[in-house]
Parts: C-alpha cells; sequence; structure tokens
C-alpha cells in the first residue's frame, strides 16, 4: 500500500522489527560504532516511528526531537490505496514514474521534486550538527530513498535497486577529509549473525 501521510501505528511485528534492528546496534563489537552510543534521536511525527523512538528516547534517556520535515511523501488522494490499485488508477503516471522518479505528482499530495528538497534541508540540518554526534533517525523508506543516493552520489532514478525493508538500519558516516565535509555508507540493512 502506498503509506505516506497514513497514520498507521506500528503492528507487533513491526515493534519486533523494529527491536532487532536496534538490537543489531546494541550486539555489534564493531570499535568503529559502539553499543548505546547514540546521542540523540531525531524522529518522524508519523507515530510509526513516532512511537517506537518515544519508547527508545525513554528507556535510554536520549533527547528526542520530533520533526516534520523527516515524515513521508505526501502521496494525496493515493495514501492508503493499494498498490495494485493504484497501478490501475494512476498508470499514466505510473509508467512515467518508472522511467523518472521525478515525475511523480499525486493529485492534493506532494510531488517527488518537493519531496525531496525538504528532505535534503533536513539532512543539511543533521550535517551542521556537532562533531562526535552520533544520530539515530527514525524515518521512513521514501525518505531513505534520498538519502542514501545523495550520500553515494547516485542519480535519484537508481533508487530502485536498493532494498529497503520495514526497520531497514542503514549507518552513514559524516566527516571532515581535510577541509571537505564528506559522508560514506558504512552499513545498509545488515544483520549481524
Amino acid at each position: 500500500m502506498l503509506r505516506g501521510r497514513t497514520d498507521h501505528p506500528l503492528s507487533e511485528v513491526g515493534w519486533q522489527q523494529m527491536n532487532q534492528a536496534t538490537a543489531q546496534v546494541e550486539l555489534s563489537n564493531n570499535s568503529d560504532f559502539p553499543s548505546k552510543q547514540w546521542t540523540e534521536i531525531i524522529s518522524s511525527p508519523l507515530q510509526r516511528c513516532r512511537s517506537y523512538a518515544e519508547h527508545l528516547a525513554e528507556s535510554t534517556g536520549l533527547p528526542l526531537t520530533v520533526e516534520q520535515d523527516w515524515q513521508e511523501i505526501d502521496y494525496g488522494d493515493w495514501d492508503g490505496m493499494l498498490l495494485t490499485q493504484w497501478r490501475k488508477s494512476a498508470a499514466s503516471q505510473f509508467r512515467q514514474f518508472r522511467q523518472d522518479i521525478t515525475a511523480l505528482s499525486p493529485p492534493n499530495g506532494e510531488d517527488f521534486i518537493s519531496f525531496r528538497d525538504r528532505i535534503l534541508n533536513a539532512w543539511q540540518r543533521i550535517l551542521q550538527k556537532p562533531d562526535g554526534s552520533r544520530i539515530l533517525l527514525v524515518t521512513h523508506g521514501g525518505v531513505m530513498r534520498v538519502v542514501i543516493p545523495t550520500v553515494l552520489d547516485l542519480p535519484l532514478n537508481k533508487t530502485g535497486v536498493l532494498e529497503i525493508p520495514f526497520a531497514c538500519l542503514s549507518r552513514i558516516k559524516i566527516g571532515f577529509y581535510g577541509d571537505k565535509l564528506q559522508c560514506s555508507l558504512v552499513s545498509h540493512n545488515s544483520m549481524l549473525s
């Protein structure tokens, strides 16, 4: 289903998936990503993200900021529609979207370019955080389809190759190399055995 601004709560399975994803960090022996070293949590206001972020903030004592800009794209009239129904009712735009993601312009919703710009503005605020910040960003798959290609310097039309399941945990490292700020994708959807 197109679950943009449709504000469904996390299911029991969703809670399990989120717990499993954050447990992967706690179990990590990677000295470059020490266990329980987040300094703050930033979350989308939609309850499928916010509820878990609030739970985690309460259990860890970490500060939580809920930011409107990190919510999923607004699919407008399509929001909550089954994908099979969407492909039929928006067939011409679906074909355009498959060729060029920037062609997405849901009726009474948010066009992709506005969505991208909103996310990249929010990303710039994260890049301004002080050195040593370790932020857990609890957000959505569509958001990750903007941030990760930006980090990798990939065209947004190539995001279809990214598998972004529910409760996907990705790690991006931000640092200065010389006098230039650089980002690198350290891990994506990794599961520890």
